[in-house]
C-alpha cells in the first residue's frame, strides 16, 4: 500500500535544514539533561499529587513563578483552579502545563 503526503514548499523547507531560528540538539551547547522527565510533589489548592515534566519545563515554572513573585506551587495552584472554573477541568494537566510555559516564552509579560 502505497501513501502519498502531500507536502507545501514551506513544511519541507524546500528540502533544506532551516539556517535562522535552529536549535541544534547535537552542538555542543544543547543540554539533553533538558529533556529528562523530572516527577515533583507539589500541592494544587491544599491536595498533594505528583507532577512528571521535562528539566526544562521546571525551569520555566521558576521564571514564570518568579515574575510572578510567588512559588512554583502558587502558580500551578493557580493554573489548576483556573481550569476547572472555566472549562470544568482539563484530561492532561502536564501537558496544559507545557503550553502554558511555551505560551509564556513565546509572548513574555512586560516589566511594569
Amino acid at each position: 500500500m502505497e501513501v502519498m503526503v502531500q507536502t507545501s514548499k514551506r513544511s519541507a523547507c524546500q528540502g533544506r535544514w532551516p539556517v535562522k531560528a535552529w536549535v541544534d540538539p547535537f552542538s555542543a551547547e544543547f543540554d539533553m539533561l533538558q529533556i529528562r522527565p523530572v516527577s515533583r510533589s507539589v500541592r494544587l489548592n491544599g491536595f498533594a499529587t505528583c507532577l512528571r515534566l521535562e528539566e526544562v519545563y521546571w525551569g520555566v515554572l521558576e521564571r514564570i513563578a518568579e515574575a510572578n513573585g510567588c512559588s512554583v506551587s502558587a502558580v500551578l495552584s493557580y493554573v489548576d483552579r483556573e481550569v476547572h472554573l472555566r472549562h470544568g477541568g482539563v484530561r492532561n494537566f502536564s501537558g496544559l502545563i507545557r503550553v502554558i510555559c511555551v505560551a509564556w516564552l513565546r509572548d513574555p509579560p512586560t516589566v511594569r
